[in-house]
């Protein structure tokens, strides 16, 4: 690939891509400075520490000279493209970098640092060049969906604080601008909370660990785990919003919540379990201890909400709500108690109780609640935006109901799923969903009117990480489908029959190079590499399931 073609190879592709003359080349040398008009300052800042730092480029401050990247909030970007939309024009005098909003200046510089090709994202020069070629073009773009989401499952395998930092810099660099946090499970609670100290003390650690499916004879014996301090998270949510990425954390109830009962036994059911002998759980699935209905559970999850909106200025907080099994609830009569004087009919809305509590809570807060499609049971919690994993139903009846959505269907964009059908894919879970699966998503249910399909927030893909245990398998499962899944939330697409996979392809074998100098573990196109493959770790592969479409 010459210089001249980087325009060419652009993901997520942009809206638009056009030739200037004079035909050629611009030269980013040891001279060029770069302009910072006001509000650009951290995109400034980021290209000297990125891209400065791969080129071995100064890129001193200044304006006296057109041999400069200019950077610039500009009113007339915002009003044609939106406040992410940007523009780049090379043509031969300083490079401008125009943005409706400092994220839009700094989407634009992502997008410049492709134009200069895979070696700009590298941590420092790896060839003995003293000029940066960039092809004379004008750029414009912007997103189709302003909520482009990747959850990553911090709590099933604890990833180190560095290994967080590391994949805002991958979401970035595919103009992905939330990091959806699950930090608390039944197999681990990853965050700090000073009222209740025995959440990390003792909820952060298992003794040891399922390998593969839960159906599988393997264990790993070593203890896991780890959490995240407060000054962690403050770093983690001001490295994220220097890079205009939004940190959502994800603190689960009623169910996925053994770790805290194990932390806390008078969270759970006592008059029907004994929870003074659960510990935080080793093993996968949807597990039966949940929390009691009781006003001491409530006030508990609200010291530790409390101490969560300090840490996380996020407009939105995740509560789970998700696969919380009814068994306990109707064998309690604790909870059947407060049934009857709630008035509700049955233990769904008594579920639908739980989150229409902490809704009304987090609203008291100028904060909104997000959950799983299963918050729709029993009545949906007003003002709640519904993440809609099984399926696009959810979804469906929550833009109808005047819900705000975000669409996440398993079917479609979990990325824990295998990639494949061969016997090569390491602990093969799921539905096989390939990259070309991925790049033809279409996070607009069918069916919406116009009106219900703005409720449409946008989309996220989820790393659920049970079997993945490292950096490396994360990596594995996440690339090149979230590069596909980036497109698919970014770029203004066709409808999903008629998209140009082919060019998307195309432009991935200019992509990989890029991952390469990031370092990431990706999936080959061919397949696993050797090291990549786990033979004989069960995996749980859905047979025979019925074609997604």
């Amino acid at each position: 690939m010459t210089d001249a073609d980087a325009a060419h190879t652009l993901i997520p592709a942009p809206r638009s891509v056009r030739e200037v003359p004079p035909a050629g080349l611009y030269v980013l040398d040891e001279d060029t400075l770069v302009e910072a008009r006001p509000g650009t300052e951290g995109t400034a800042r980021w290209l000297r520490a990125t891209v400065g730092a791969a080129t071995g480029l100064p890129l001193a401050p200044g304006d006296d000279d057109d041999n400069r990247l200019v950077l610039a909030v500009d009113p007339a970007v915002e009003r044609e493209l939106g406040p992410e939309g940007y523009r780049i024009v090379v043509d031969g005098y300083a490079v401008r970098l125009d943005g409706g909003s400092p994220a839009g200046v700094f989407w634009a510089a992502q997008t410049l640092r492709q134009l200069l090709g895979p070696d700009a994202f590298r941590r420092a020069p790896v060839t003995g060049r003293r000029e940066w070629h960039l092809p004379c073009v004008v750029v414009e773009d912007a997103p189709r969906f302003a909520w482009r989401g990747v959850l990553l499952d911090v709590a099933r395998h604890f990833m180190p604080k560095d290994g967080v930092l590391r994949y805002i810099d991958l979401l970035a660099a595919h103009k992905l601008n939330v990091l959806h946090l699950h930090l608390t499970d039944d197999q681990g609670w990853r965050l700090q909370i000073d009222a209740h100290p025995r959440l990390t003390e003792v909820g952060a650690w298992r003794a040891r660990t399922k390998v593969g499916h839960r159906a599988s004879p393997l264990w790993d014996e070593r203890p896991h785990g780890g959490h995240y301090t407060k000054d962690d998270v403050r770093e983690i949510v001001a490295y994220a919003a220097e890079r205009h990425v939004m940190v959502v954390p994800e603190i689960d109830l009623p169910g996925h919540s053994q770790a805290a009962i194990a932390a806390y036994p008078e969270l759970g059911n006592t008059d029907v379990v004994d929870t003074a002998a659960l510990g935080v759980w080793d093993t996968w699935g949807i597990n039966p201890n949940v929390l009691a209905p009781t006003d001491r559970v409530l006030a508990f999850y609200e010291d530790v909400l409390t101490e969560v909106l300090d840490l996380f200025p996020s407009p939105f907080v995740h509560i789970g709500g998700d696969e919380c099994p009814k068994d306990q609830w109707r064998a309690s009569p604790a909870a059947q108690a407060r049934m009857a004087a709630e008035g509700l009919a049955d233990e769904e809305e008594l579920q639908s109780w739980f989150i229409r509590h902490f809704d009304r809570w987090l609203a008291q807060r100028g904060r909104r609640l997000v959950g799983w499609d299963e918050i729709l049971e029993g009545g949906l919690a007003e003002g709640a935006v519904v993440s809609s994993w099984r399926g696009y139903a959810g979804g469906v009846a929550a833009a109808r109901a005047g819900h705000d959505v975000v669409m996440c269907p398993e079917q479609h964009v979990y990325l824990d799923h295998r990639q494949a059908p061969g016997p090569d894919e390491p602990v093969p879970i799921g539905y096989v969903r390939t990259l070309e699966d991925v790049h033809r998503f279409e996070p607009v249910p069918p069916g919406l009117t116009g009106e219900e399909a703005r409720r449409v927030l946008g989309a996220q893909a989820n790393l659920w990480t049970e079997v993945m245990e490292n950096q490396q398998r994360v990596d594995y499962q996440a690339f090149p489908r979230l590069a596909a899944f980036a497109e698919t939330v970014w770029s203004v697409l066709p409808a999903p029959a008629e998209r140009d996979f082919a060019g998307f392809e195309r432009r991935m074998a200019a992509h990989y190079p890029r991952l390469d100098a990031l370092g990431v573990d990706y999936r080959p196109p061919a397949g696993p590499r050797p090291w990549q493959r786990r033979p004989g770790v069960l995996g749980r592969p859905i047979e025979g399931a019925p074609p997604i479409v």
